[in-house]
This record gives structure tokens, sequence and C-alpha cells, in this order.
């Protein structure tokens, strides 16, 4: 395989031969002149070829140059092709100063006439489409940013001897609730549960000896909620730490970790997200407030809204105000709501012997959740009577109870959302806009 010139490298080389490899963005079909916009990863070029069409006395023109016209005349935007032609360097060129005069075209395969989805085309119809909504260059900015921010989440717990782990999908018992479980036939007599997390893995690994472990892959939730921050499938960016002394260490290690994985997407698309996007990335300065959830609501409260939730937790609206109160107040747009009560919480969250609640977080990103986090049950007894309060059987969950009867230290760790942060991170109303391929109650393709 010769290797590709890719657009991004034009600039750099010298005028002379070349051969580029895209698809065709739009196409100029002028009566003396034919341009077209190639486009690839990396960015869009022009290339430019002087028509030549059949002369009206009947003149006899080049048969080569007359095809590579007609050729050009009916170019479908989408077709994929290879350009060899001449590479030149001009300043009035407003695509990047360079321009290729087409020598010939290789078509890789043609696109069809008609494109399904237009520019304003609805949300629903580009992910009906989203192989072609995909070749957007700001969509093809959000997977790179995925991509810079994944990297620097794995370097941030590398350089800090993190073990990653790869924990299965498939469950004999749910990792969260009885609720929000997808179940499947298990080769006849059993059945499996899609993970909702991997929870009771992380916690394994703890007692298994690895001290600090992470992990970012797959996790299932069968809820039916239609929202823009709700999937049925979603990346869980996930940790897991021994030796705590309690929800604190879990929560500064993640906000060092977002920090830096804020900071290297500035580094290398900082100005591409604000041109693309129209928006400023911002690094957060750590720590990041912390407010107990009873606070929270009574600041909520004082702004004039009333949380009509009756569990005492908040609702989407009161994350929106509590956070906008942060906004306000701090001039921070991260915050963790502390403190919560056992019953609102999973059972194996640790719980403080002096006020009763939970040792654990939420972490609000622009008036939306983004994790929760805490400190675990290790003790094993504490942890049996914890299941049992909400109702969750032995039977299912002894494996479980197995991993703390042989010794365990104290450890905590967190769950997150990455499509949750990378909607908020770059402005977009929904983690549709996000998701390579979204899944969730009425989409299962493509």
């Amino acid at each position: 395989m010769s290797e590709r010139v890719l657009v991004s490298q034009l600039k750099g080389l010298p005028d002379g031969p070349v051969s580029v490899s895209g698809w065709v963005e739009t196409v100029r079909d002028q009566k003396k002149v034919q341009f077209v916009i190639l486009r690839d990863e990396t960015g869009a070029v022009q290339l430019v070829n002087p028509a030549t069409r059949p002369a009206e006395d009947g003149t006899e023109q080049d048969a080569a140059a007359l095809a590579l016209t007609d050729l050009i005349s009916n170019l479908a935007t989408g077709t994929f092709l290879t350009v060899t032609g001449e590479l030149k360097h001009d300043e009035r060129v407003k695509l990047g100063g360079v321009e290729i005069k087409i020598g010939a075209l290789d078509i890789a395969a043609a696109a069809l006439p008609e494109t399904p989805i237009a520019a304003d085309s609805g949300l629903d119809k580009r992910m009906d489409w989203r192989f072609l909504d995909l070749r957007q260059r700001r969509n093809n900015l959000i997977f790179r940013v995925q991509t810079t921010l994944e990297h620097a989440f794995r370097s941030y717990w590398i350089e800090r001897d993190y073990i990653e782990v790869h924990s299965p999908k498939l469950m004999a018992s749910a990792s969260e609730s009885n609720a929000e479980l997808f179940s499947l036939e298990y080769f006849g007599d059993q059945t499996a549960y899609l993970a909702q997390s991997p929870q009771f893995f992380k916690q394994m690994a703890q007692v298994a000896g690895f001290g600090k472990i992470f992990e970012i892959a797959p996790a299932f939730r069968a809820d039916p909620s239609f929202t823009s921050r709700h999937a049925t499938e979603f990346t869980s960016v996930d940790a897991e730490i021994s030796w705590i002394d309690s929800h604190e260490d879990v929560a500064a290690m993640q906000e060092e970790l977002l920090q830096a994985g804020f900071q290297a997407v500035k580094d290398k698309h900082g100005a591409e997200i604000e041109e693309l996007f129209g928006l400023e990335v911002q690094v957060p300065s750590i720590p990041f407030p912390r407010i107990p959830l009873a606070e929270a609501r009574e600041i909520v409260k004082s702004r004039g809204y009333e949380i009509p939730r009756t569990d005492g937790d908040l609702d989407p609206e009161g994350e929106r105000q509590i956070s906008a109160y942060v906004e306000e107040t701090y001039g921070h747009q991260f915050v963790f709501i502390t403190d919560y009560h056992p019953e609102i919480r999973a059972f194996y969250h640790m719980r403080d012997e002096e006020t009763g609640l939970t040792k654990s977080y939420d972490l609000l990103f622009k008036g939306v959740e983004i994790t929760t986090g805490a400190q675990r049950e290790h003790r094993v007894d504490v942890l049996i009577e914890q299941a049992k309060e909400k109702g969750l059987g032995a039977e299912h969950l002894d494996f479980y109870f197995d991993f703390f009867r042989y010794g365990a230290p104290p450890h905590g760790g967190f769950g997150m959302g990455l499509a949750r942060v990378l909607m908020l991170l770059l402005g977009q109303d929904s983690i549709r806009e996000v998701t390579y391929l979204f899944r969730g109650p009425t989409r299962l393709a493509p």
C-alpha cells in the first residue's frame, strides 16, 4: 500500500506532484473551470480543473480532457476517490492556501446522486443515516476529543500505577438493583443479565490485591427514559482504589483526573472547538466545591424552586439550580453533592457511624449528574445486612459476599458517563450527538 498524503500535510509540502484520497464534499461545475472540495479525516482541499467542453463548431478536442471534465460534472457528493495532480500554494485560496490541479481521478466507490439527509435534517433523521452524519467536520471533532479525553484519563491512571481491567458484561445477578436489568436466556435453563456497571468486579480487584484499577467499557440499563441524557447502552468510566480514609479520597482523585483530561482537550483541540462549537474549554480548578445534599436542597429552595421529589434527592431542575448557584458563587462548573441518605444509595455504600448518611457523592457538571462515587462497605456482616434492607436476597449475591469473607481493604471508587461529559464539554443538547451509535428504547439500528 502506497503512503497516503493527508490533507493536513499539504501545506507543508512543496509545489509539485501529489496524490490525495477522500470523499467529495461539493462540486462547482462552471463553464470554464470546475472546482471540487475533497475532504478526508484531517481536513478539506480544493481541487481545480480547467473545463474542456465539446466545441460548438465541431473542432476536435482532447479526448482525455473531455472525459475528465465529464467525470467531474457527474461526481455525486460523498463519492470516495483518489486524485493525482499538481499541488500549488496560493494564498488567495481561502481553503488552506493550497489547491490541487487535477491530473487524474480514480473513483473507489461512487455515491448515489441524492443524499438522504441535509444540514437542517432533524436529529432522528440524522441518526437513521449516522454514517453520513458523521462525515461533518464537527462530528469528526467530537470523536477526536473523545479519543484525547480517554487517552488523558488512561495516562493519568497509568502514570500512577493503576491496573486496567476488562470485566465481564454477562452476569448471573444484578450489579446495581433488580430494576433496569436486561435479561437473556443463557444456554437453556439459565438466565444471564447485561452488566449495569462493573461495580462488583471493581471491588473484587481490591480484595485481589490490585490496589488501584480503572475500566472504560460498555454498561447497560433497561431504562425506558427518553431524556437527552439517558441511553440503554453507554460507555462507563470507572475507577476503584484501596486504602482510603473516606469518599473524599475518591473525589480528590476524580477531580485531578478531570482536570488532566480537560487540559489535554484544551491543549489539542481548544481552537477548533471554539471555531466549530463556539465555546471555550474551561479547565476546572481544584478542589471542586462540595455541598452536602441537605444544604443543597435548602439552597435550591431559597432560589424559589420546590423540589417535588419525596425521597430527599435532587431532581434535574434542582441539579440545574444548585449548579447555577455554584457558578454564581464560586465561578465553577463542577460541584460534588455529598452525604446522601442510605435509602437513595446502593446497599454497598459505607455509612457514617455518627450521621448514618452514606460516605458518597454525586458530581454535577453544568447542572447534570455525571458521576456517583462512594467509599464501599468492606465488612461482610455489615454488607449483608445492608443488602437485606434493600430487599436483595443472599442467594443472588453470595458470590459477591465471598469477596469479603477472606479479607478486604477499605476502598472506594466512582462510575462516570463518558457521553454526558462530552455532551456538556461541547455544549450539546443530547448525548445522541456525542455517541458513535446511540442505543435507546426505540433505537437499535444502525
